[in-house]
């Protein structure tokens, strides 16, 4: 599952045309379907599978059949219910888009649904309740989570001595330096740790991966961006761009247009072209299917050396879904929706295909789950209270692409002084954030 950054503004653009669009007359809200319509971002082995999963409902409700649409991103969603002609139920893969979705209307509000059926949210995580919400309106539900941890290669370890994975930043920094191969013209021939923001989705280049392992607040008590006035942002960047600059950025450049696609079978770390990174749970579905003998362990990411405790805490998002404005058949989408996300059964069998973290209390602990020493570590994560999301704000994750913007150019080392350039990137994302909540685009 994946989960890369998406053109937020341009998303936040179209939802600001949602509100005007037509809608649906009310009378067919609660018409019960013949077939309904999911729209889900899956696609290949992970689209077969929530097949399967949807399959099984299918069976048991001879009343409905569920046609399930695979490859659909936000672009497509927002496309949809601006047009009018949407599926029942849409899902994405940006979690925090879901404050565009809720403040707009473009996704339905949940809770005259899940009151009139008594169901009480707090069956979900406190993060997963977070993220798919926005200022109390509930216009998503969680549908399996994401959580970023640690993967090492146990033979390149042993190899140079490293007896246990970095819990700081400086021992990764070190093992990092130790586990790297150099050919003699000074290209990299093996990375001990790639820091470069844009390689592999473990390098979130908005630094949202990052962020929960210095500690990082993104905005106050008052609604205001804080990145120039919380330290740990600066720590985080020096300390990102110092290792950039022992490996050259130049040549970090040149490993990375060389590694294969993240999600083929020739990934960089799967065939021992990179020692160490951060990745998500889904990464163990992928090395047990294209690189069953990999030697590897899984742990939770280093921290920032000054904030130890931290250290078990990651980076959690994961698919929201939802009912979209001008739905045709409201009643039976919804129960389809309340299906995948409040039973059980489902989240742990399909937690069990693709491995990612499921997203109910009792599902987490579900004795359907199987066993997996990998996997178990981002359960572990997940459930940690130190572990965070991205705030949810008007404007989705415009915020995201500023703060990517100034992360790539100062890697590249164009951004000048760090402390002005977080002062006039905290500006920016005030006054987008202050626009987007009066219902203008950023």
């Amino acid at each position: 599952m994946r989960r890369g950054v998406i053109a937020a503004v341009a998303l936040v653009a179209l939802l600001a045309a949602v509100v005007g669009a037509s809608a649906r007359s009310a009378a067919h809200a609660g018409t019960k379907a013949d077939t309904i319509t999911i729209w889900v971002g899956w696609s290949a082995r992970e689209l077969k599978a929530f097949k399967s999963i949807v399959a099984e409902y299918d069976n048991k409700h001879p009343d409905v059949n569920v046609k399930v649409v695979g490859g659909i991103n936000d672009d497509k969603i927002t496309a949809a219910i601006r047009s009018g002609n949407v599926p029942d139920i849409v899902s994405s893969f940006t979690s925090a888009n879901v404050g565009s979705y809720c403040k707009s209307g473009a996704w339905i509000d949940l809770k005259p649904l899940l009151s009139k059926d008594h169901l009480d949210v707090n069956v979900f995580p406190k993060t997963s309740q977070y993220y798919t919400q926005y200022n109390g309106k509930r216009c998503a539900l969680p549908l399996l989570a994401d959580v970023y941890g640690f993967y090492y290669n146990k033979t390149m370890f042993k190899a140079a001595g490293i007896k246990s994975p970095p819990k700081t930043m400086s021992q990764l920094t070190a093992d990092a330096k130790k586990l790297t191969k150099r050919a003699k013209n000074g290209s990299l021939k093996v990375v001990g740790y790639d820091p470069f923001l844009g390689f592999y989705a473990g390098n979130t280049p908005d630094l949202s991966t990052y962020a929960p392992l210095f500690g990082a607040k993104y905005i106050n008590g008052s609604g205001h961006s804080v990145l120039a006035t919380d330290p740990a942002w600066s720590r985080m960047l020096k300390w990102q761009k110092s290792l950039v600059d022992w490996y050259g950025y130049k040549n970090l450049q040149k490993f990375d247009a060389g590694a294969a696609d993240e999600f083929s079978a020739s990934h960089a770390f799967e065939i021992g072209k990179l020692a160490m990174m951060m990745d998500g749970e889904w990464r163990v579905a992928f090395i047990k299917a294209e690189h069953p003998s990999l030697n590897y362990a899984t742990a939770p990411a280093p921290v920032d050396d000054a904030k130890p405790n931290l250290y078990g805490a990651g980076a959690v998002n994961g698919t929201i879904i939802g009912i979209p404005k001008g739905v045709k058949h409201k009643d039976a989408a919804w129960d389809l929706l309340k299906y995948l996300t409040y039973n059980a059964h489902p989240l742990a069998l399909f937690s069990n295909a693709i491995r990612n973290v499921p997203t109910t209390k009792e599902s987490l602990h579900s004795r359907e789950i199987k066993p997996d020493a990998h996997f178990k570590t981002f359960l572990t994560i997940f459930t940690n209270p130190n572990s965070t999301t991205t705030p949810i704000t008007a404007a989705g994750n415009a915020y995201g692409t500023l703060i990517q913007a100034f992360a790539v150019k100062w890697q590249a080392g164009h951004a000048g002084d760090l402390h002005k350039g977080l002062q006039k990137l905290d500006k920016q994302i005030d006054a987008q954030l202050k626009q987007a909540q009066a219902g203008g685009v950023p």
